[in-house]
């Protein structure tokens, strides 16, 4: 099993996903009123919150010491949670200034993700899809591993809980964050 001991770089060689149209139905869409656990013990529902929010979904955040599921660096786009959270992290200031907060979505559980927050110092909540109603309500993509139902790697720009944009697919992850604040940039001029 691939070590999760070198979580925050890119191993060579990992297979891009390929866009199969999985997002199409997304922009435009309403979000549905669905609760989710936040890192900071609060609940957030996206489709309530005003002005403009941008999720980045991704599959699962390795833990120093602990194995990667089997066969993870082989799956497209599974690779690279870490390196994402970073990205957003370090362009945090950014996404703000350009009026836009920000938060991670996985199907983890709250204290899973709140290990990841911390040991990240994400100076922004990661939300649980733990249910994945959330997931199944927007027809979001996910992939199987392990037993565990995954969601694929997206980004959501979200204005007033109305989809603008949906990045899918998203590679390599370490690029996300500076694709969004290129991406709001253009938008704002």
């Amino acid at each position: 099993m691939p070590s999760a001991k070198n979580l925050h770089e890119l191993p060579d060689g990992i297979p891009a996903p390929v866009d199969d149209g999985a997002c199409d139905h997304l922009p435009g869409m309403r979000l549905p009123p669905i609760a989710l656990s936040a890192t900071s013990g609060e609940t957030i529902e996206l489709s309530g919150l005003s002005g403009r929010t941008v999720v980045y979904c991704y599959p699962l955040t390795g833990r120093p010491g602990e194995d990667l599921p089997r066969g993870w660096d082989e799956i497209p786009g599974a690779r690279g949670c870490t390196p994402q959270s970073c990205a957003f992290r370090d362009r945090y200031a950014d996404l703000l200034a350009l009026g836009a907060h920000v938060y991670g979505l996985s199907v983890q559980d709250t204290g899973y993700q709140r290990e990841a927050a911390e040991r990240l110092h994400l100076p922004f909540d990661l939300l649980s899809d733990e249910g994945l109603a959330f997931v199944e309500a927007l027809g979001l993509p996910t992939f199987e591993v392990e037993g565990m139902v995954l969601i694929r790697r997206l980004t959501l720009v979200i204005q007033d809980g109305q989809i603008e944009k949906a990045f899918y697919p998203v590679f390599p992850p370490n690029k996300s964050a500076e694709e969004v604040v290129e991406w709001l940039q253009r938008e704002a001029s």
